[in-house]
């Protein structure tokens, strides 16, 4: 006979014993399905299989008898193989018995390797931009030497952009919010019959905090998404390589007019949302607390200080270099495709106001430590 024809896999009951079977045929891996068929077919209270009969058997047909084994309960000695197969139903023993169980897996070691590269990227987004605002600053120096390298047209552009269209927005919100606070300020202290002092309450916080972190969000969100997206689509066309192709510096031409727009622009945004944070307060006393806005305007002048102003008006500066610096970073770190577009905005806008939030809180516990 041919060794190599196909023989199915079968069995038969073993003459004079009800409890056993004897196994037929080819048990190897082209016929596992009809292995399976055939082991689920024995009856239960098999309590013997006899495979000293097949013809050919390999790895696959001895495991299956070794589940049949296990899933019937059967003895140790129940299966009998062939004097031909020993060392191959050894090695399969030896790999299938006595494996540890697999152990359960609650995700902390997943998680805490996304921590960790999750990590290192932010440390390494903290080494390039303060990389990068070294370029930046060398490069506005060297501006006072060489002032011809300064592009005043396109910094005047960016000043509208960044500035003048953002004012209707900024007042707006800054006013909103004011009115808020002095409402929420005089539910209070309506309770202790002190409505009055929302004009301290709505004035020093606008003053000293409430305005340029609105406006620094704002711009956050509208300008540093903005100049990731104008120097990441130029990235992605190749449009700075054409330009040091030029002998042209991309810092120079792209970065510095808008750092500059927006140095020059924050201050004076913050200064608008502050005033329309006042005028805020201002309404919600007029029409609600019942302080006219003369005497309202009157207690402000008494009590308010120069020194929260100028608190305020001094974080404007340091909110324009990060959200520019960010901004222009990120944009410059686009791939060349789409997709890097997409997430190098939305990396600069969570970049820039957590940064703006960061920095705020550190400089406010600053300045209170500091007296001022």
């Amino acid at each position: 006979m041919d060794p190599t024809s196909p023989n199915p896999p079968g069995w038969t009951p073993a003459p004079g014993s009800a409890q056993e079977v004897r196994l037929e045929g080819d048990w190897i891996l082209d016929h596992a399905m009809e292995i399976a068929a055939r082991l689920r077919e024995i009856p239960e209270g098999v309590a013997a299989v006899d495979a000293s009969g097949v013809r050919r058997i390999d790895s696959a047909g001895v495991m299956l008898l070794a589940r049949f084994a296990r899933q019937r309960s059967l003895a140790v000695d129940a299966l009998r193989f062939s004097d031909r197969h020993p060392a191959l139903v050894q090695g399969i023993d030896d790999v299938a018995d006595d494996r540890p169980a697999r152990r359960r897996d609650y995700g902390f070691a997943a998680a805490l390797e996304r921590l960790g590269r999750a990590t290192h990227a932010v440390g390494r987004d903290i080494v390039e931009l303060l990389g990068f605002t070294g370029e930046t600053r060398v490069k506005l120096l060297r501006l006072l030497r060489q002032p011809r390298r300064f592009r005043m047209t396109a910094t005047v552009a960016h000043m509208e952009q960044v500035g003048l269209d953002a004012v209707p927005l900024v007042a707006l919100l800054a006013y909103l919010v004011g009115a808020v606070i002095a409402f929420l300020g005089s539910t209070i202290l309506a309770d202790f019959g002190a409505e009055i002092f929302v004009v301290e309450l709505v004035s020093i916080a606008f003053l000293r905090e409430f305005a340029v972190l609105l406006t620094a969000i704002v711009l956050a969100g509208r300008t540093a998404s903005a100049f990731t997206a104008q120097i990441g689509a130029m990235k992605a066309r190749e449009e700075i390589d054409a330009i040091r192709t030029l002998g042209l510096d991309p810092i120079d031409l792209l970065v510095i007019p808008r750092l500059l727009a927006l140095l020059v622009m924050l201050p004076l945004l913050t200064f608008v949302a502050m005033m329309a944070g006042l005028a805020g307060g201002v309404t919600v006393g007029a029409f609600d607390l019942e302080i006219p806005p003369q005497m309202y305007l009157a207690r402000m002048h008494e009590t308010l200080q120069l020194r929260h102003f100028l608190v305020g008006l001094s974080k404007a500066p340091v909110f324009a270099m990060v959200i520019g610096l960010i901004g222009c970073l990120e944009g410059m770190r686009v791939k060349g495709t789409a997709q890097s577009v997409g997430e190098r905005t939305t990396s600069s806008v969570v970049q820039a106001i957590s940064l703006v939030i960061i920095i705020d809180a550190l400089a406010a516990l600053w300045f209170m430590n500091m007296g001022w």
